[in-house]
């Protein structure tokens, strides 16, 4: 076991860790694309301002990453807030034989001694990291429907048809990179006023951007990280406010399946078919824009019924449950056994 930092690591070790990923997702995730080396580094390393993320490698022979093999194991814990989130990747050959439990031992110790009171984990369902969290005292606190939508099954006529019909005094605008400057507090404002008012208890585990600074760190991290960010806006043209917008991210390590961030309407706007149209114009655009693109996939919260519905129609389907667990660092030491 040892501690590894992905900016110092050579090209053979991050190719070791891509390898791991891929041959681990295989099992657990065998519809996934596979990943590659595009930024690979760049997206292990780089963090939003005021975050930390340690990393640790578990090896059958120390040195094996830098012989370009595999090793059985891989975990980080990123610190947010007042919570570490723990990512751990094993092996499927390692699986059941203790690695896990020692690289989420060295993740609680870290965090322990850091002060950190709880672990998050964000795991796909169906998989083994379930039974993994469950047996080391994690529960659950958050549920999200997991959907992906293959482009070449997609009715183009009929996604045109959704795309304009919004209702009046609407517009719908595209941009690549990210929201205009002009237009930064109006859209931080929308995603902030809908968190607020659906408060579902979501941990956080992932980058989130509810102020205009926030969102600005937000965008270039994720540009630092090798991740395209695609936006449609839904605009009402009386005030000028953002009434809803969907967000896209074309990562370089998938580039064939697009990611699906944030879909908002502000409660006010709900009622002119917002959602369904930016969304269907998301589609269009990214067509346009990414060609390499096959898939998208987008997460909802379970409750979340009528975006689920919006999916649907356009031709989303349901693929797995995606979960996020959370844990007492200190009830985790006592099970594992930290000093």
């Amino acid at each position: 076991m040892r501690e590894w930092d992905p900016q110092t690591a050579s090209a053979t070790e991050i190719g070791s860790i891509v390898a791991l990923l891929n041959e681990a997702m295989a099992v657990d995730l065998p519809h996934d694309p596979v990943w590659c080396d595009g930024s690979m580094r760049e997206y292990l390393a780089v963090t939003m301002p005021g975050e930390r993320k340690t990393m640790w490698l578990a090896e059958e022979t120390t040195g094996d990453a830098m012989r370009g093999v595999p090793p059985l194991g891989q975990a980080s814990v990123l610190f947010v807030g007042d919570i570490g989130v723990v990512d751990i990747i094993v092996h499927p050959k390692a699986r059941r034989l203790g690695v896990g439990r020692a690289l989420l031992a060295e993740a609680v110790r870290r965090a322990r001694n850091e002060g950190f009171p709880a672990l998050g984990a964000e795991v796909p369902g169906d998989t083994s990291g379930v039974d993994f969290c469950r047996h080391y005292g994690f529960t659950c606190a958050f549920t999200e429907i997991r959907s992906v939508l293959d482009l070449g099954s997609v009715d183009w006529y009929s996604l045109q048809e959704n795309a304009a019909r919004v209702g009046a005094g609407y517009r719908l605008e595209f941009h690549a990179g990210g929201p205009p400057e002009h237009l930064f507090a109006a859209y931080a404002a929308a995603k902030a006023e809908v968190r607020e008012a659906y408060d579902v208890g979501d941990l956080e585990l992932r980058p989130s951007s509810y102020e205009p600074q926030r969102l600005r760190a937000s965008i270039d991290t994720l540009a630092a990280r090798g991740l395209k960010l695609y936006v449609v806006l839904a605009l009402h043209e009386a005030s000028g406010d953002v009434a809803g917008l969907t967000e896209v991210v074309v990562p370089e390590q998938h580039p064939c399946r697009a990611d699906q961030y944030d879909t908002v309407v502000v409660p006010r706007h709900r009622g002119y078919g917002i959602g369904r149209a930016i969304k269907a114009r998301m589609l269009f655009e990214l067509r346009s824009a990414e060609p390499g693109i096959h898939q998208v996939q987008t997460w909802n919260a379970a409750i979340n019924e009528p975006l689920i519905r919006v999916n649907q129609e356009l031709g989303f389907v349901a693929d797995r449950q995606w979960l996020e667990y959370e844990a007492n660092v200190s009830d985790l030491a006592r099970r594992l056994g930290v000093s």
